[in-house]
């Protein structure tokens, strides 16, 4: 029996942080491929530091006139990028600091494993393990701490970016300590948030002041309490932010991108990647399937592993674990996923829809707990799939 009185606490960052910054500028640059080829192939790495952003990795088109014509947008896009997070500081502009692209067209040895050819389908674009995961204590199916974790700094991008409250800027952290009793979230124990802002002036009380309405507009009704312990800038100015306090870099919070810590991660990054990278396009699937098995009430809690080897159709394994909660062996779970979903990776991308430009909205605020969106986006959220589960164990 899993533990039912416990403390857990997860981590979010925000859109300005210096590494979502990076994720940002690679899933834009995908973006753009995929709204001129949908089978475009992008590894796009992004570093950011003062002053400066260089861009790299692996792209191609089946029309090089148009590989060519691409990499002439990409120093705009990230321009672009930078501007709507709002990163307008001397030494660390959307204007003025230097972008370098060194993006190069794909290995032709990647693309061999990867490219279907003489009537077989493509294999995975790499070997390695995904994780899914989907719990009930929420109304999105996510961990709660890092579901309000996200929540807590989106709503203060909003406040930020709307000129409700002009004296924040990008670049913040949130961290939420949360109380489990008898299994359910009960009680906020600790608050962390460190925001960048605007006058050397501002005080941790004065950003408290700022910040506190808007914490509790966010989080459940009565999860904090006077016990709640806050611990709001720290460590006292936060002015110097971004990439020029501190060097970003693709593809550095994946932690922060999927459950906060409360399961397990295969390693891989998500940014950056076309959706023929198993890392993304299957840990997609594997939530996706995870969030099924809850909502059709097969389990209260559902832990997904899928495993790929590059070049290899069909997955190597998969594996479920509903941790004790199960209402039906996770045997019959295993088995009924594989029957409502194809998992070669062409099947997982024409499933979700994966071949769009969907991802730079990806880049802050998590992958995973967005609601579906009528163009595509986060089709992975989706709780398409119940009938079909309930009908196959």
């Amino acid at each position: 029996m899993a533990r039912q009185n416990y403390t857990f606490t997860s981590e979010s960052v925000s859109e300005g942080h210096p590494d979502k910054l990076c994720d940002r500028i690679s899933d834009a640059v995908l973006d753009a491929f995929l709204g001129e080829e949908p089978e475009a192939r992008v590894a796009c790495e992004t570093f950011a530091t003062t002053n400066r952003v260089v861009i790299g990795g692996e792209v191609g088109l089946s029309d090089k006139d148009k590989l060519a014509t691409y990499m002439g947008r990409i120093e705009g896009i990230a321009r672009d990028c930078i501007k709507d997070i709002g990163y307008e500081q001397e030494k660390f502009h959307w204007k003025t600091c230097k972008v370098t692209n060194l993006l190069h067209e794909q290995s032709a040895h990647i693309a061999q494993g990867v490219n279907a050819r003489d009537n077989k389908d493509e294999g995975a674009g790499d070997q390695g393990i995904m994780f899914g995961y989907a719990v009930n204590e929420t109304p999105e199916l996510m961990p709660a701490p890092i579901q309000y974790a996200h929540a807590i700094l989106r709503r203060l991008a909003e406040v930020r970016k709307s000129g409700e409250q002009p004296t924040l800027r990008p670049d913040a952290k949130s961290q939420i300590s949360l109380r489990y009793e008898n299994g359910d979230p009960a009680e906020v124990t600790s608050i962390v948030l460190s925001t960048q802002h605007a006058e050397e002036s501002q005080t941790s009380d004065d950003i408290r002041e700022i910040v506190e309405p808007y914490i509790h507009e966010v989080l459940p009704s009565g999860w904090i309490t006077a016990n709640t312990e806050w611990h709001v800038n720290p460590t006292g100015t936060f002015v110097i932010g971004g990439p020029d306090g501190d060097a970003g870099l693709t593809g550095r919070k994946i932690i922060v991108d999927t459950y906060g810590g409360a399961a397990p991660h295969g390693g891989g990054a998500f940014s950056g990647k076309d959706p023929t990278k198993v890392d993304r396009s299957a840990a997609y699937a594997a939530r996706y399937l995870a969030k099924n098995v809850v909502a059709a009430g097969l389990a209260h809690r559902c832990t997904i592993q899928l495993s790929y080897a590059i070049g290899v159709t069909k997955p190597l394994s998969i594996y479920a674990d509903t941790h004790g909660t199960g209402q039906v062996d996770d045997a019959a779970i295993e088995a009924a996923v594989a029957e409502a979903m194809d998992l070669t990776p062409r099947g997982i991308r024409e499933h979700l829809g994966l071949n769009r430009p969907i991802y730079a909205r990806t880049a802050a605020y998590g992958h995973f707990g967005r609601a579906p969106e009528a163009d595509g986006g986060f089709s992975w959220e989706r709780t398409d799939l119940v009938e079909a589960l309930k009908g196959a164990v």
